[in-house]
């Protein structure tokens, strides 16, 4: 297999850059890279000059580290060249490595050649990605835990009782002219149940885990001036949105990204709703009806200061459908007693607070991640967070639930196995025995090139 060269530390300046290489030649191309004037020993950092081989000039000291296969990430020879972190440097080594022969890598194809090699298997390696990925703590804990293997370690005893059953039902077909035993039946019957049980579990999780991957789109609404750029800057901690007197000053979506309980939050903050002969203006406020049609949680926020006008009503009608929190602002300079009479005829969440003093803040932090956020979050262990693992591990459960009235009606042994046999398929794509190649091209073009 040939060898490649990707840099594996972002673009851009920094203390170091990471280049890295793996396959056969890595050790002779770096050699070179050294003018061979290093001795490279397994799992040793080095510090060696790195010249270019056609001219011979000193172009960096860098720390080569080298280690030898199959005890590396990819099970190959890999050697990692850690320079300092110019573009412009990085860049010429990698260049130079491509004339040695190496070839640039493809998205993923480090980890792709792990998974090739038996290093991890396809749950681990989406993990690597995951791990990347990650923006928060507990979505990060969960990426460690597949990464080392505990999704599939739970999955391989599940495998082998299924197939336990699938050896008993393919050598009743084969050598048994009659009937399987009424015991026997029942026994295999209270397996696949209790392999049923233990993947629909497994499959019950993807909602913690769907929620600790992608998190909550939350969409701030209101008319104009009632504070939702305040509002927006106060759950930030930042003054990231302009907040002036002037209504209409937020014309486009502003989108920041924060956590509450370590569930990852997209927060939008919105032109404000009302109508108007301003062309930028109009633009704004169609992206905030479309933004409130896309959030998990739409914050609708009123001034405690002013009684509700049309515009609020409209506002309040138009989410009215959606799960919408009402925000009552700027309680520092009114209690919002004249909101309180008409928004408890709407029957929704009301939630008062000051975006300028960050009074009932908390409060409304909970009220967005409340109905979202299992309480056993980080106690119940591992989370399926996969849209692909969770479908295959519904599927898998369908065939073996579909497959046991056929078993328990004496139905031939043939057809049983049709739904087990596809169960077992769906287990071994979840780890990589049974994924086509097409599967494999698409998960991994989804990797960052350096890993």
């Amino acid at each position: 297999m040939d060898t490649i060269v990707a840099l594996s530390t972002p673009l851009g300046r920094s203390g170091l850059g990471v280049i890295r290489l793996s396959g056969g030649a890595s050790h002779a191309i770096v050699n070179r890279l050294t003018a061979g004037d290093v001795d490279l020993e397994p799992r040793r950092a080095t510090l060696a000059g790195i010249v270019d081989p056609a001219t011979g000039e000193m172009i960096d000291e860098a720390v080569v580290t080298y280690f030898k296969a199959p005890h590396s990430f990819t099970g190959e020879d890999i050697v990692e060249i850690s320079c300092h972190g110019s573009p412009v440097l990085l860049r010429r080594v990698i260049d130079i490595c491509l004339h040695l022969d190496a070839r640039l890598a493809e998205p993923g194809e480090f980890t792709l050649r792990a998974l090739a090699n038996g290093r991890i298997d396809l749950s681990q390696a989406e993990a690597v990605r995951d791990l990347i990925d990650s923006n928060s703590i507990a979505m990060t804990r969960q990426a460690v835990r597949q990464l080392r293997g505990e999704f599939s370690h739970r999955l391989q005893p599940l495998k082998d009782r299924l197939l336990d059953v699938i050896i008993v039902l393919e050598s009743a077909l084969e050598f048994v002219e009659d009937d399987l035993p009424d015991a026997q039946t029942e026994r295999l019957g209270n397996e696949l149940r209790e392999v049923s049980k233990e993947l629909g579990r497994l499959a019950s999780t993807y909602k913690a885990g769907k929620l600790l991957r992608e998190g909550l789109r939350v969409a701030l609404v209101g008319r104009p001036n009632v504070g939702k750029s305040s509002l927006f800057n106060a759950l930030l901690g930042q003054d990231r949105a302009i907040v002036t007197e002037i209504p209409g000053t937020t014309r486009d979506q502003l989108h920041e990204s924060f956590t509450i309980r370590d569930i990852p939050v997209s927060l939008i903050d919105t032109a404000g709703l009302r109508e108007t002969v301003d062309t930028v203006e109009t633009i704004g406020v169609e992206r905030a009806r479309r933004a409130m049609a896309d959030a998990d949680v739409v914050v609708v926020v009123l001034d405690a200061a002013e009684e509700m006008g049309a515009e609020d009503l409209e506002v309040l009608e138009a989410t009215r459908e959606l799960n919408r929190i009402v925000a009552v602002n700027k309680t520092d300079v009114a209690t919002g007693e004249g909101l309180a009479a008409s928004l408890a005829e709407t029957g929704s969440l009301v939630v008062n607070i000051s975006a300028k003093t960050a009074e009932g803040l908390e409060e409304l932090q909970e009220a967005i991640v409340g109905p979202f956020s299992p309480e056993d979050v980080e106690s119940s262990g591992f989370l399926v967070s996969d849209a692909r693992h969770h479908d295959l591990l519904r599927r898998a459960k369908d065939e073996i639930d579909s497959s046991l009235p056929l078993l328990e009606q004496g139905t031939s042994e043939e057809i049983v196995l049709v739904g087990l046999h596809n169960a077992i398929r769906y287990l071994g794509e979840i780890t990589g025995e049974t994924t086509t190649e097409d599967m494999l091209t698409r998960i991994f073009q989804t990797f960052c090139i350096g890993k």
